[in-house]
């Protein structure tokens, strides 16, 4: 996939000779991002080989996630707060779905049944859970107060942000630290390559993550209008197209190391991005609008929104549940993203609290 790396330099030149150009940037930047997420995911799986899967899985997804979070803070600075809860909503159903449902069904269709710590999963879906319930409980608060839901919205969502930080450390604490055994996972897998030194890792590791970010950034500014050009609806874009592009990386390091037989990496890579963009991007973005943004925002995210990440919680409590994964197990979640994505394409207009 070397060769598309030519779409970088020209996505560029595009974004700043042809800027009314919308559907060539958003395919060149599209295409560009594809290899730098392959050596995204070659950095990461050679740092896990030293670390651990729960480290390497974690580094996934702090990087992964650097150009959403970095997407977010633009979109908070212009009001755009509609964008960013949509892009949230996406990025944690399209992780736990789309890219752990991909990682199920390429290992298992290399490997009969794979297995994974199912403590350590059941952890994550804990997690994942909780993030469900604090989206539930703000929403709930604006239906049951009406108008007078303004006030208090806004210091509810500051104080859940404070918390859900808090407990997003601890259980990092937990993860990386006091119970690292339940994500660390066998090492090695069914990988032969040559290893790489660390130093090489991390500046590969950095350096594509800044490459993607730019490239997610010209994505993102020309996804709008292409879309309208291309008849597509401003709710399927912003939860399913954007998200879809933006987790190129984990699409494509979950998917690798699961045909390499490392489901604890995968797994690691999928459901810990979708925790982390709940627990720590989400609340973290809340506290930067006190400080970048036009006005605060808050967690009442739309009622279809809240229901998806709901739905999407509960199948993938039910499917890492007993530690072992298989080809089907990844079809019916995929499934039930496609089913979600035809949902949404069929919505018509913007998204509506």
């Amino acid at each position: 996939m070397n060769w598309l790396l030519v779409f970088v330099p020209l996505a560029i030149g595009l974004e700043h000779w042809m800027p009314q150009q919308h559907l060539a940037v958003f395919a060149a930047s599209g295409l560009g991002i594809l290899p730098l997420a392959m050596w995204l995911g070659r950095a990461t799986e050679q740092l896990a080989e030293r670390m651990g899967e729960g480290v390497g899985g974690l580094l996934n997804a702090t990087f992964g996630n650097a150009a959403e979070l970095i997407i977010a803070v633009a979109a908070l600075r212009s009001g755009l707060y509609d964008v960013v809860k949509a892009s949230i909503a996406g990025s944690i159903v399209g992780n736990i779905l789309l890219v752990l449902g991909a990682a199920m069904m390429a290992g298992g269709l290399r490997h009969r049944e794979q297995t994974f710590n199912p403590q350590g999963a059941r952890a994550q879906a804990t997690m994942l859970t909780l993030a469900a319930i604090t989206l539930i409980l703000p929403a709930a608060y604006r239906v049951a107060l009406g108008e007078g839901a303004g006030p208090g919205l806004v210091p509810l969502s500051v104080s859940i942000s404070i918390m859900l930080l808090v407990v997003y450390g601890l259980f990092l604490a937990f993860s990386l630290g006091t119970h690292s055994a339940l994500f660390r996972g066998p090492q090695g897998g069914d990988d032969h390559a040559t290893p790489w030194s660390t130093r090489r890792a991390a500046s590969v590791l950095a350096a594509s993550t800044a490459a993607i970010a730019l490239m997610s950034e010209l994505l993102v500014g020309s996804i709008q209008q292409a879309a309208h050009d291309l008849g597509l609806g401003s709710a399927f874009v912003a939860v399913f197209v954007v998200a879809f592009l933006g987790n190129a990386a984990e699409h494509a390091t979950a998917v690798s190391v699961a045909m390499k037989n490392r489901m604890d990496l995968a797994l690691s890579i999928a459901i810990g991005s979708s925790v982390q963009v709940a627990l720590f991007v989400a609340p973290l973005l809340v506290l930067l609008s006190l400080v970048i943004g036009p006005k605060p925002m808050d967690l009442a995210f739309p009622g279809g929104l809240v229901l998806i990440v709901l739905l999407s919680v509960l199948i993938t409590g039910q499917v890492a549940a007993d530690g072992r994964s298989d080809w089907l197990k990844g079809i019916q979640l995929l499934a039930a993203y496609v089913v979600l994505g035809l949902t949404f394409f069929f919505l018509p207009g913007a998204l509506k609290p």
